[in-house]
């Protein structure tokens, strides 16, 4: 295997992770959460009593769900990518804090999608992804070179 097929590879793995974490989030945590309202936003919401803050917690669950929901099917296609992915690491912040400080559950998931997120969002999307079809069809930008006169 050539150093241009590992690249190729690479960015069909980063397809393959974005696919099944961001779908995965999509399915399993965000779709019920950002379909159950107000009343499902506001219990979610109320993890972050456990950092000390007393309000808000309708638009944290909002937040939360959002990032899980939306902000999985943009990791999973690669739009908004970085940001998507801080958020959804943000989120994960938050969830771990509520397992350890509660005792309820385990941090473990939460944590492990945390780290993932993390590293997704300083690696990118990858070469098959909106943000890189979006990067290629502006083109790459008009540098000027400036030329030290010829004698």
């Amino acid at each position: 295997m050539t150093r241009v097929d590992e690249g190729r590879w690479a960015d069909v793995g980063l397809l393959v992770l974005r696919l099944g974490f961001g779908l995965g989030f999509v399915y399993f945590h965000g779709w019920s959460k950002l379909t159950g309202g107000p009343e499902s936003w506001a219990a979610v919401g109320s993890s972050v009593e456990h950092l000390g803050i007393g309000f808000g917690h309708t638009t944290f669950g909002f937040m939360a769900a959002f990032a899980e929901a939306v902000g999985g099917l943009l990791i999973a296609v690669g739009f908004l990518f970085r940001p998507m992915a801080l958020l959804l690491a943000a989120t994960m912040v938050v969830a771990w804090a509520r397992h350890v400080l509660t005792g309820s559950g385990t941090p473990a998931h939460a944590f492990k999608n945390l780290w993932v997120a993390l590293g997704l969002a300083l690696i990118g999307p990858g070469r098959y992804s909106v943000d890189a079809w979006l990067a290629r069809r502006s083109g790459p930008p008009e540098i000027e070179i400036e030329r030290e006169p010829t004698r």
